[in-house]
């Protein structure tokens, strides 16, 4: 009798031992990593995703969100999503191009008519061109696109006006540290100079850079207008974002999940174009109030000579990108 119970006890403490195993088993958690703050698009993007993947799936994917540059900057971020270290996160599509510099044409000055035009050509669900780069990205660097973000147009700040290419000679501008910021900075007269962006109102408080560009939620929520004086509207990006995903981590969630995610993932994507066009309306009259001056081609503002200028730098430092560019344009 000792021996049977003995054996029942045993074989009930497996059966309850498979039975805790079982959900763990299928529940994947994906840690996402960004490196925005709170009050940009951005953030908010990260945030919603995560919360409605955790209710679709039923928590069988869960979803950490790690913002704020928590788990490291841009490189560091694309690094750890190759290698799996991070599983998810969102960045520019230049900071891909180390991996594979094709991809950074998404991200391209001057390559989009206007924000629609701009998540149109980067859907990765329906357009040709991100779609044929996206699988080459997964068989290049494992890692897949499975969305997007809208931020906004970027638009330049100074602690000074800025008219022209001409004003910028010989004047250290922020860029992202990503040969195409480089590039673009160049090709907008300045002096390209890398600055990560938690460190970015130090720089421009001390004058190691007299200004940068970025989306104006980010310029907001960033309080930006405490160091800056300046906006100029040339809208010369606009900033749209990969979400991206290491490849085995996406293998090893469920099929059906993994089309919860795409969706989710697009879904919101589509309400950050709407909540980035909203934004921009009101964040002109509520940074005017906090005291920076906006200037535009009304103003005297010359995009045209910006957009010449960095085109060309962007043709002799990217000479691949014709086609591409061509094709992104094409997308109605």
């Amino acid at each position: 009798m000792k021996k049977r119970d003995a054996l029942k006890m045993l074989a009930l403490g497996l059966g309850l031992s498979f039975g805790l195993a079982a959900p763990a088993q299928s529940q994947v958690t994906i840690r996402y990593a960004h490196v925005g703050s709170e009050g940009d698009i951005q953030y908010w993007y990260a945030e919603e995703f995560a919360k409605r993947v955790n209710q679709r799936t039923e928590g069988r994917v869960r979803v950490q969100v790690f913002p704020n540059s928590q788990l490291g900057g841009a490189q560091e971020t694309v690094d750890g999503v190759r290698s799996g270290a991070i599983p998810l996160a969102h960045h520019e599509f230049a900071s891909l191009a180390r991996l594979m510099p094709d991809i950074a044409v998404f991200a391209a000055p001057f390559a989009y008519r206007d924000g629609t035009h701009a998540m149109t050509a980067t859907d990765p669900a329906k357009s040709e061109v991100m779609k044929e780069l996206s699988d080459k990205l997964v068989t290049t660097a494992n890692i897949r696109i499975i969305g997007r973000l809208y931020r906004g147009a970027r638009q330049m700040t100074a602690k000074m006006p800025i008219y022209s290419p001409a004003d910028l000679k010989d004047k250290r501008f922020r860029g992202v540290p990503l040969q195409l910021w480089t590039t673009m900075i160049k090709g907008m007269g300045a002096v390209p100079t890398p600055v990560e962006v938690g460190e970015l109102p130090t720089a421009l408080l001390t004058g190691l850079v007299i200004g940068q560009e970025n989306p104006l939620t980010m310029i907001n929520a960033n309080k930006l207008y405490e160091v800056q004086t300046h906006v100029m509207l040339t809208s010369h990006m606009q900033n749209v974002l990969p979400v991206f995903i290491n490849e085995r981590v996406w293998q090893s969630i469920p099929e059906k999940d993994r089309a919860i995610v795409a969706s989710t993932a697009a879904e919101i994507g589509e309400e950050t174009l709407k909540l980035g066009n909203e934004a921009e309306v009101k964040l002109i009259d509520e940074l005017k109030k906090k005291g920076m001056k906006f200037i535009t081609e009304a103003d005297g503002l010359k995009v045209e000579e910006f957009r010449k200028a960095v085109g060309a730098q962007v043709r002799a430092d990217f000479p691949s990108w014709g086609p591409y560019i061509e094709r992104i344009a094409a997308v109605k």
